[in-house]
């Protein structure tokens, strides 16, 4: 196995649309990448498109023995309709001593039995996807990232009232409580703002803050 670097190698282990978008980023970030799939013909349609497509029953531990599992210190389980499938799999990573087990999980009590398998972080896409999807439909952001404890980054255009003016002038972060992060242009890359930054008409804002507050600055616009 190569160092836990940008070449590190990551087994994932199910390559359905999840797991093998999953892989197929994984490797275009340079990564070394051992994909499973009990199912011949997905394993074959990867084949050339991964750095290792194998196929293996991952629910046996002998069989992730014999490809090597236990040499990994990362793994994604991307098992998402056959619930029984994802669980073992789980367990037998965790048998394994794999470090660090991301496991896709399609509901909140698939993800809780993950939890106490011995997953070390579960994600539900869909519920996950579908609760970004309604802040951006209920709001103005353009883009939008919650993270833990209520704090979100959100993408917006400035409002008006902004326009023109130095973000050490402004006074955002005392008015609503979030922090102008970053800033881009129309026609540039994103750069970091400063007190001496003006907003302009066309700019986007990357905010930062409690999620009711960023929201609220978004609707703002």
């Amino acid at each position: 196995m190569a160092d836990q670097d940008n070449e590190a190698g990551i087994l994932v282990l199910g390559l359905g649309r999840f797991g093998g978008a999953i892989a197929e980023t994984l490797v275009e970030l340079g990564h070394e990448v051992l994909a499973v799939d009990s199912d011949q013909k997905i394993v074959q349609s990867y084949s050339g498109r991964l750095t290792h497509v194998i196929e293996a029953d991952t629910t046996d531990e002998e069989a992730l023995r014999q490809i090597g599992a236990a040499d990994f210190d990362c793994a994604v389980v991307a098992i998402g309709t056959h619930i029984e499938a994802s669980i073992l799999t789980t367990s037998v990573l965790v048998d394994l001593g794999v470090e660090t087990i991301w496991a896709k999980a399609i509901s909140m009590p698939h993800a809780r039995i993950l939890e106490r398998v011995g997953a070390t972080r579960v994600v539900l896409p869909e519920h996950e996807m579908g609760e970004r999807v309604a802040h951006l439909v209920a709001g103005r952001a353009l883009n939008y990232i919650e993270f833990e404890d209520g704090f979100a980054l959100v993408e917006t255009k400035p409002p008006r009232q902004y326009v023109g003016k130095k973000l050490g002038e402004a006074g955002i972060r005392k008015a609503h409580g979030v922090t102008v992060v970053c800033i881009k242009r129309r026609g540039e890359d994103f750069s970091y703002a400063t007190a001496d930054t003006v907003i302009g008409a066309d700019d986007l804002l990357i905010v930062a803050g409690k999620t009711h507050q960023a929201e609220a600055f978004a609707a703002r616009t």
